[in-house]
């Protein structure tokens, strides 16, 4: 199992000295990944724990590419219709290419209804949005130079440059559509947001339906809070994800107060549990 380590870009822990001092103290303990979250505009009745204090996630890794050297750069995940194609395309390829292909791409759909008005887009239409988006990102990552003419986007040949390795794509969620997804974009992971008791039969159903593709590669991400107080009871735990079917565990450390506890925290982790 591989382990990712969430850091808060949002809430008074979203601070420059504090991202920074987290993201080295992950890459120091040996994380493989860390991991940001995406929201861009928070309603004034659901600011609970953040105070509406977001920072982009792709800004956000971004600025931690140039903090760190090899610990892999996450997000959990890209809310693919709050942003235009091209230029999501263009933001990826540009993180990638600057962080040596450090990137992991993780991808939702979306759910707060707010936020979609806010940003004018149309809530029901977020699945195709999702869709032609990914269609998008595939294509400007195969091509240096080709037009596009799709449902939803079309544009005239334009030069993709620079057109590094495309960041393996983790497909959210976990209804039919995602599964699809997987599927259609040869995704290199599923993080669905399903306890361990559900996950198992689902990583079944999911190992069944592709089993034509001759997939045995497939990460099965959780992303969890944990307490540390009963290390047994932790390591039980982290034991039943891996029985459920997962290969990738971000811990998630919840509202830490600041760099120095999410280090200790973080530590007693690696040291304690994953091992």
């Amino acid at each position: 199992m591989k382990y990712g380590i969430a850091i808060r870009n949002m809430g008074p822990q979203s601070t420059s000295k504090t991202i920074r001092a987290c993201a080295k103290a992950a890459e120091s303990l040996g994380f493989d990944a860390l991991f940001v979250s995406d929201h861009l505009c928070i309603p004034p009745d659901d600011t609970e724990g953040s105070g509406g204090r977001y920072l982009d996630v792709l800004t956000t890794i971004a600025y931690i590419a140039g903090a760190t050297e090899r610990i892999r750069l996450g997000i959990s995940v890209l809310v693919l219709p709050y942003r235009p194609a091209v230029l999501t395309a263009k933001q990826v390829a540009t993180i990638q290419e600057l962080s040596d292909s450090r990137m992991i791409l993780g991808v939702g759909v979306g759910w707060m209804k707010p936020e979609f008005a806010a940003l004018g887009i149309e809530k029901r239409k977020r699945g195709a949005i999702s869709d032609e988006t990914l269609r998008v990102l595939t294509h400007c990552f195969a091509n240096d130079v080709a037009s596009y003419n799709g449902n939803l986007v079309t544009f005239p040949p334009f030069v993709f440059a620079p057109r590094p390795p495309s960041p393996p794509l983790w497909i959210g969620g976990q209804g039919e559509p995602a599964m699809r997804r997987i599927a259609e974009f040869n995704a290199a992971g599923w993080h669905p947001m399903l306890p361990a008791d559900k996950l198992k039969p689902a990583v079944t159903q999911l190992k069944v339906s592709l089993k034509d593709k001759h997939r045995d590669d497939l990460e099965i991400v959780v992303r969890r809070g944990m307490k540390f107080d009963d290390i047994g009871e932790a390591k039980a735990k982290l034991e039943a994800e891996r029985d459920a079917g997962a290969t990738y565990f971000i811990l998630d450390l919840g509202r830490y107060p600041s760099e120095r506890e999410f280090a200790e925290r973080a530590e007693t982790f690696m040291s304690k549990v994953a091992r």
